[in-house]
């Protein structure tokens, strides 16, 4: 006899099974008829790190981090940003690229961007496994060692997940209206990288740089990171701006598509 479900559960049971393969698509179509697959999740950022080392560790020496080696500065901010930057870049063209199951289902609208947010978070525990591969080395080295707080990146995630979300509906939606956002958000990326201190700290610049950085919320994720990384535990106030700019972003970004969702249809 088959069971009868109340509607709202059963549609929450589609939705999710929706997201679910949603997910697994993207993570398959990333690294399509790649030879060795998915293992790119892992290889790129140590090839990154490896590149913005070489580059780098010339101009600005190894003794600029005294609290973690500097492949591990470099790996640890970038696999951070990666998250916001993956999730924001493939929810930009998501809407309009999903043109004929938007117009011809009712499927949420919302489902395309979270799917990229959650693919992009399963990318950041591939690449998370890079960066213990390169902190077992440096511990084996004497250049490091583990400390518990690395686990406190459980605490810093849903942080940066909202905070990714909300950027994503926005962005999203905003493109269905705009299509001349997909070029001018490339360059606000890259500036946006810059400002991060992804490769260089903050210390070294001049103090009223310093002050415009502290709005940048990317520059408290990536700090509340390394902290933990370091051994350090990051203070109340540092983790209450994580979540106040996640919270806030994902409010504005919701508030925005949910504003918007009857038009974009029409304008896809």
């Amino acid at each position: 006899m088959e069971r009868i479900q109340h509607p709202t559960l059963r549609k929450v049971r589609q939705q999710s099974f929706l997201l679910g393969l949603l997910v697994r698509r993207n993570i398959k179509n990333q690294y399509y008829r790649s030879f060795i697959g998915v293992l790119w999740t892992v290889l790129n950022p140590l090839l990154n790190m490896l590149v913005m080392w070489f580059v780098f560790s010339n101009i600005f020496g190894r003794d600029m981090v005294s609290n973690l080696p500097y492949p591990l500065y470099l790996l640890s901010g970038n696999i951070i940003f990666a998250v916001m930057r993956g999730s924001t870049s493939s929810s930009l063209t998501c809407l309009v690229g999903q043109r004929d199951m938007l117009q011809k289902t009712r499927v949420s609208i919302t489902l395309f961007p979270t799917a990229n947010v959650l693919s992009a978070l399963v990318t950041f525990g591939f690449s998370f496994i890079a960066l213990l591969l390169v902190a077992i080395i440096l511990a084996c080295t004497g250049q490091f060692t583990f400390h518990w707080q690395i686990l406190l990146v459980i605490v810093l995630l849903p942080a940066l997940t909202l905070f990714s979300l909300g950027l994503s509906y926005f962005l999203g939606a905003l493109y269905v209206f705009f299509r001349d956002l997909k070029h001018l958000y490339g360059v606000l990326l890259t500036l946006w990288t810059y400002l991060t201190p992804l490769f260089y700290t903050v210390d070294r610049l001049d103090e009223r740089v310093g002050k415009i950085i502290a709005y940048n919320p990317m520059y408290h994720y990536v700090s509340y990171f390394r902290d933990a990384l370091s051994g350090a535990v990051p203070g109340a106030r540092e983790l209450l701006i994580c979540y106040a700019f996640g919270v806030g972003a994902f409010l504005l970004g919701y508030a925005f598509l949910y504003a918007v969702r009857n038009r974009i249809a029409a304008n896809l």
